[in-house]
């Protein structure tokens, strides 16, 4: 086996850089890879390694990053270079997390107007899949989302639970500027726009939350792991309900 590249028993590990390493949890998006890497990624927070600095969770991999000179001249790891001392320390950790059920949180409402300007893709989405505009507002504000990955822009979130008759593929051409708090469908995932950006999603609604602000003492709404279920709202609750710096974590 290659020396920068190693597997245990629910991962396979192996070295990004000399400053970085990735836990791959396996090739394909399933809920059941979400909860691992959200487990395994709490339980190293709660006992880091001396020299360990942050971590990026992603779709089925954990990006561990550390201070190689801290790592190697740590007298709690072992090992002969710092990627076999990583993962030394990493294949006993994961036995701690034998028997660790999770809490699970309740999960975030986030309110959406649907639909006309704020959806100006609705009405041709619900069209290709044979339905109502209204029926798949219910569809799609019915179903429980879990937060995968937060990529792209700060804090725009990618979230995995959409039902499999709203999969949609991206417009063929992508708009040049899609407003913040777009809520939009590619493929089989939908995603929240955290800026307003070029983006090709198909818009099916907006919500009045800012989700990213580097203002705050937690600068994005959303986590990866997070539990989102959506709220539909009127157009009058966007506009004087809601504020546009609502931001339940402040």
């Amino acid at each position: 086996m290659d020396s920068y590249r190693k597997k245990a028993d629910t991962f396979v590990i192996y070295a990004l850089s000399e400053y970085a390493v990735t836990l791959d949890f396996g090739e394909e998006l399933r809920a059941d890879h979400l909860q691992q890497i959200s487990r395994f990624n709490t339980l190293l927070h709660d006992n880091p390694f001396d020299g360990f600095r942050a971590s990026v969770p992603a779709y089925t991999t954990l990006t561990l990053f550390f201070d190689p000179m801290v790592v190697i001249q740590a007298s709690t790891l072992t090992g002969i270079h710092c990627f076999e001392r990583i993962f030394n320390y990493l294949n006993t950790l994961k036995y701690k997390e034998t028997g660790i059920v999770a809490a699970e949180a309740m999960p975030i409402m986030i309110p959406v107007c649907y639909g006309d300007r704020f959806g100006p893709d609705l009405e041709e989405v619900a069209q290709e899949h044979g339905m109502t505009p209204d029926e798949l507002i219910q569809l799609h504000r019915t179903a429980i989302y879990r937060v995968h990955l937060i990529g792209f822009t700060p804090g725009f979130a990618y979230l995995g639970g959409l039902p499999d008759r709203l999969a949609t593929p991206r417009r063929a051409s992508p708009r040049s500027a899609v407003p913040a708090g777009s809520v939009g469908i590619a493929g089989k995932q939908t995603g929240i726009y955290s800026l307003e950006t070029p983006g090709g999603w198909q818009i099916i609604g907006r919500t009045p939350l800012r989700l990213f602000d580097p203002h705050r003492a937690q600068p994005t709404l959303l986590k990866a792991g997070d539990t989102v279920v959506f709220q539909a709202i009127t157009p009058h609750q966007f506009e004087s309900d809601y504020k546009h710096d609502a931001y339940p974590y402040s």
